[in-house]
């Protein structure tokens, strides 16, 4: 039997570290099928999802313990039966500001939208210092989200901000 182990990962960036936990995860047998890492604030930061044979987990667990500089966390995932709503992606910009993204996520929750993947970051805009914060989600939501409505309801939140909702495909 096998079965879907989530890593979640962080440590002290340095070259090797993909190869560390890549090649525990190998030599446990374990199949490497998805992964988002990133580099932040001079941290390595991801998120694994690897299916391994039952007999193994507890042998890759004490082999992730061991690798030196990463604090390594592992969860058992159950199978999740296929999401039915609208997809939906969502581009934000605006001016840089505390408390944007729990603004955001007040008004997805209120429309019952599960964020189902974030990817956010702030730069200057190109005309001026001025700091912008840009978000990107994968969306889920009720297929009977008005879509026109959370922009609108997004876009009152400041006057600055410039929202783009678009239906990727209808599940």
């Amino acid at each position: 039997m096998s079965t879907n182990l989530v890593l979640t990962v962080i440590g002290n960036d340095r070259p090797g570290l993909v190869e560390a936990l890549s090649s525990a995860i190998s030599a446990h047998k374990g199949n490497w099928l998805e992964a988002s890492m990133s580099r932040l604030a001079g941290q390595f930061a991801g998120i694994v999802r690897v299916a391994l044979p039952d007999e193994n987990i507890a042998q890759l667990q004490g082999a992730l313990r061991n690798i030196k500089g990463l604090e390594i966390t592992t969860a058992i995932s159950s199978p999740q039966p296929q999401s039915e709503g609208k997809v939906l992606h969502l581009s934000l910009v605006g001016h840089d500001r505390i408390g944007i993204v729990s603004e955001v996520a007040q008004v997805l929750a209120r429309h019952e939208v599960n964020v189902e993947k974030l990817t956010t970051y702030a730069a200057s805009a190109p005309m001026s210092a001025e700091m912008l914060f840009h978000a990107s989600a994968e969306l889920l939501a009720n297929p009977s989200l008005d879509a026109r409505l959370l922009k609108a309801e997004l876009e009152k939140l400041s006057d600055d901000l410039m929202v783009d909702i678009s239906i990727i495909e209808n599940v």
